[in-house]
């Protein structure tokens, strides 16, 4: 109670100095023109202000909700240039001249990818419920710690399992986090470990790998016909979805962990795997079917990556002559999650009822109680969704474009470094990667002939960037997402990812300057390579001695 009346006085400082700010220094509305498709008006820097409140203030106060609903607000209050009338509107059912609601929660709640997503949330926390009434998950736990005999070993399967699940980064999160729980749990692995392995097998798998939901959205924003060609050869030089696994693996094998993550490990080999951090929502304790099998487990999932993958290729037309690819790349995510999603629960009902390990009551039980576990995940992602649609009013990409056109000419072989970290900045202030391609992809193509070297270069330096950004943003659906497979709290996923996800930033801004100069694949991968692990092998025996998590938990320094 009293850090809640906390943040609220907070909150409310915040959100009259904004106004206070407005009051003197109003913002500039421009209308900005670069050609038909980039177009529209900006506050300037007036719009990365919301994303920016929400942050820090979830940063400085530990509490998602509020922060991110200032965020909004102070969003609507800039939106709206101090008109009471204006606000209202913006920010709950206003209707405009045409009989449209245009408020920004009714907008992102009824917007048909969100609510695809929010059905699919749905239809996997229902089959989570399900797994454990079925004895499924006991049976799966029972198996991997015969077969997963260390804990570095529990963190490569976690990993490995990551990368195969590479269709979609939302699919990815949940589905690796409800399989391997039972196994990192046995293993005493942190929650939050769990997660930022989780959400390192996400985004950054997906964003190399061309039959994904990532290579859809990327082919969406390059040039007509372009897409996929161009996504492929972007591949070798995204450095940081290639050292984040990498990395993933080396801080496995060698028992490497830093920063607060090294607190919740030793903690997690005590005993604690939360280090007092719990998400805030109760897990289903259900008594497991005994007769539930490995394969109770195996089949499920087996149906769910085919369904959802058929799914995504029939959105994408494939029964219309496009090819596998060509569907990938055409297809409706959000339709084909959430349909893929339901079709999936009904046939693994069919399944468990017939194999006699759940009763027609657990199966409708398992519904609201996947809801129930999703919830927290559900209302964290209308706030971040919302504050991402009032930054897009605000014109941020055109803000954006204007900086990157005006310093383009002076900064040529630094270029790839400097979009890396520009889509990393944008990425991480609005919490949307896809967002961000949206805004720096028509901008690498018009600053690049298609046959420079720096084109590529350059483009998947904005994807990696977009990636990064993603990955560290609290308020990105896919950090969201990864704390939410991994029941672990959000803004402890936050800060103890973080560390982590510098190192493979600060590698691989320096690989794209390497890769500016060199322009060829294999020298910067080299030499990238190479400083990550001599960063690695530094934390470890210099900063630490040498001494591992296990041997600092059985009190050993």
């Amino acid at each position: 109670m009293k850090n809640l009346k906390k943040t609220l006085i907070t909150s409310a400082i915040v959100l009259l100095a904004v106004i206070i700010l407005m009051a003197i220094v109003p913002p500039d509305v421009k209308l900005y023109y670069f050609d038909a498709d980039i177009n529209g008006a900006t506050w300037g820097w007036w719009a990365l202000l919301p994303p920016i409140i929400a942050i820090s203030l979830a940063l400085i106060t530990k509490e998602v909700y509020p922060s991110l609903l200032v965020g909004v607000v102070s969003g609507a209050i800039i939106y709206s240039e101090l008109d009471i009338k204006v606000f209202l509107h913006k920010l709950f059912l206003g209707v405009d001249e045409s009989g449209i609601s245009d408020g920004v929660f009714y907008g992102v709640i009824m917007d048909s990818w969100n609510l695809g997503i929010i059905i699919f949330l749905i239809a996997l926390g229902a089959l989570v419920a399900l797994m454990k009434y079925s004895g499924a998950s006991r049976a799966f736990g029972d198996w991997a710690r015969e077969k997963v005999a260390k804990r570095s070993h529990a963190s490569l399967a976690t990993m490995l399992l990551g990368i195969i699940i590479f269709v979609d980064d939302y699919f990815n999160c949940l589905t690796v986090g409800g399989v391997m729980r039972p196994v990192t749990d046995d293993h005493k692995i942190s929650r939050a470990k769990l997660a930022y392995i989780i959400d390192c097998t996400a985004a950054p798998i997906c964003i190399i790998a061309p039959i994904s939901s990532w290579a859809a959205a990327v082919a969406g924003f390059a040039p007509e016909g372009e897409g996929i060609s161009l996504f492929l050869q972007a591949i070798p030089y995204n450095y940081y979805a290639l050292f984040t696994l990498v990395m993933v693996a080396l801080i496995s094998i060698l028992c490497i962990d830093f920063g607060k993550m090294r607190k919740h490990e030793v903690n997690a080999i005590n005993g604690d795997l939360f280090s007092g951090a719990r998400l805030n929502a109760e897990e289903l304790i259900v008594e497991a079917n005994p007769r539930g099998k490995v394969m109770d487990m195996i089949v499920p999932i087996l149906i769910l990556v085919v369904v959802c993958v058929f799914m995504m290729v029939y959105t994408g037309g494939i029964f219309e002559g496009a090819s596998f690819i060509t569907a990938f790349g055409d297809c409706d995510a959000a339709s084909a999650l959430s349909v893929g999603g339901v079709i999936s629960l009904l046939l693994i009902m069919i399944y468990y009822s017939a194999r006699g390990i759940t009763t027609g009551k657990q199966c409708f039980d398992s519904i609201p109680e996947g809801f129930k576990a999703m919830f927290p995940a559900i209302f964290i992602l209308i706030f971040a969704w919302a504050l991402n649609s009032i930054t897009g009013d605000l014109g941020a990409k055109y803000f954006i474009h204007d900086l990157m056109q005006g310093s383009a000419s002076d900064l040529l072989k630094f270029l790839p470094a400097v979009i890396f970290a520009v889509a990393a900045f944008l990425a991480f202030a609005t919490g949307t990667s896809w967002g961000t391609f949206g805004i720096m992809i028509p901008i690498v193509v018009s600053l690049f002939p298609s046959s420079d070297p720096l084109f590529i270069i350059s483009l998947s330096a904005c994807l990696a960037g977009a990636v990064c950004g993603d990955h560290i943003s609290p308020v990105s659906d896919t950090t969201i997402m990864a704390s939410a497979g991994a029941q672990c709290e959000l803004l402890t996923h936050v800060g103890t990812q973080l560390p982590y996800a510098m190192v493979a930033f600060g590698v691989s801004f320096v690989t794209y300057i390497v890769a500016g100069f060199a322009q060829n694949i294999l020298i910067p991968l080299i030499v990238g390579a190479a400083l990550l692990v001599a960063v690695l092998l530094f934390i470890k025996y210099y900063v630490y001695k040498g001494i591992t998590p296990e041997q600092e938990a059985a009190g050993l320094q």
